[in-house]
Order: structure tokens, then C-alpha cells, then sequence
């Protein structure tokens, strides 16, 4: 997965200019079935779903978070923070195919990166800790709002909001792999993802709950 496509960053992190805005809108953009992740070496599928997202009142690099997760037939309810390490801009803005987005207002482009930490309910089986750091793409307007950046979502391997890490259960303190994001999934096997344009999961895989997998999936399963 190319997260940058071909954007290159600006050195500097400019997070004290930033962090006064808010990127709640970043993680509350895309629609659940196409959020992607795995579990463990032999990706097993988890998915997660927030509920909630806002801004923390005092520490304008914190955000609250409270959502879902679900592996196989366990769902469990976590809550946590996602907290802001970097901003970099990028080098050179991008208006997508033909300049389509060149009349948008777009002032600045660029990647946060965040460290999250998620605590799944102690009470609930097979439990546990999700941390780890997240990438998002970003691009700010001439009203100072903070908009997904999905100008690139139409090139092969367009992702957004990787969030890379482990997850540690609770009972054996043992960790495991982690990583889901937007369209595809982060840092998986080579041979997981076999989709060309658009993800799709290896048969290798079906037995780790990507048989069912289905890019329009509407099934609200955290309800």
C-alpha cells in the first residue's frame, strides 16, 4: 500500500499551527464496509467501528473516542484517546484527475500522525488493548475546516486513516498484530490483498472471516 501516493512531506512539524482546528471529520467519513483490518499473523478479519469522536475541552491534541470492535462472533465495546504527535504538509498540493478539485479552496495538504490507545471493556471475553499509531490525510479550506482527503481515492491502492499497531489481550498479556484503515488494509502479507483497482482479500484468507467480505456491505453489526 502506497499511503502517499506520490506526496512528499515538508520536514517540519507543524502540529502548534494546527491543533487549534479539528479533524474530528477525518474518522467519521467512511462508510463501515470499507473499513478494513486484521488481527494477528494470519489476519484474521476484525473490525471496528467509532461511535463517538470529539475534542477533548483542555488538551487540543486530544481526542476521545468510544466504538466497537468485532472479531469473529465477539463484539466488544472500547474507549479511548487518539492524540496528535505530527503535522506535515505537503510539498506540493494535488487537485485529483483533469484539476477536478482545483477550484475547492484548498490552502494546505497534508499527514497527521497520532498515537491511539483503546481499551476494550475488561467485563467483556476475549478483551484486550489496541494501540499503536495512526496516519490520516488531510486538506484544509479557505474556512479553515479540515476536510478527508479523498482527492486521490480513485488511484490504485488510495488509502486513508491507517491505524498500525497491536492489540493486547487483557487474560494473557500477549500482543498481536493490528491494523486497519480506510479501502485497504496496512502493512498485511503481500499475498492477502489480491484486488487490482479495489481490495480483495486472498481465498487463502476466507477461513479468517474474509469469505463473507463484501464491498457493499450494509450490515450494521454494532447495533
Amino acid at each position: 500500500m502506497d499511503f502517499l501516493i506520490e506526496d512528499k512531506l515538508k520536514p517540519k512539524n507543524t502540529l502548534s499551527q494546527y491543533n487549534k482546528l479539528d479533524f474530528v471529520n477525518l474518522w467519521t467519513q467512511t462508510k463501515n464496509y470499507n473499513v478494513l483490518g486484521i488481527i494477528g499473523s494470519n489476519h484474521q478479519r476484525i473490525k471496528i467501528k467509532f461511535l463517538s469522536i470529539k475534542k477533548d475541552s483542555i488538551n487540543s491534541n486530544k481526542y476521545l473516542v468510544s466504538g466497537k470492535s468485532s472479531v469473529k462472533e465477539t463484539i466488544c465495546d472500547f474507549k479511548g484517546t487518539i492524540i496528535l504527535r505530527d503535522i506535515k504538509e505537503v510539498e506540493k498540493l494535488h487537485f485529483g484527475v483533469d484539476n477536478k478539485h482545483q477550484n475547492k479552496g484548498i490552502k494546505s495538504q497534508g499527514v497527521l500522525i497520532a498515537d491511539y490507545e483503546f481499551k476494550e471493556n475488561k467485563d467483556q471475553k476475549h478483551s484486550g488493548l489496541f494501540k499503536g499509531k495512526l496516519y490520516s490525510k488531510w486538506y484544509l479550506i479557505s474556512d479553515d475546516r479540515i476536510e478527508y482527503d479523498n482527492i486521490q481515492s480513485v488511484a490504485d491502492g488510495y488509502s486513508n486513516n491507517a491505524f498500525i499497531g497491536v492489540w493486547k489481550s487483557y487474560k494473557t498479556g500477549k500482543e498481536k498484530i493490528c491494523n486497519w484503515a480506510d479501502f485497504r488494509v496496512p502493512n498485511a502479507n503481500q499475498d492477502f490483498d489480491v484486488g487490482a483497482g479495489e481490495f480483495g482479500p486472498s481465498e487463502k484468507y476466507y477461513a479468517k472471516g474474509w469469505a463473507d467480505y463484501k464491498p457493499m456491505d450494509t450490515q450494521e453489526w454494532w447495533k
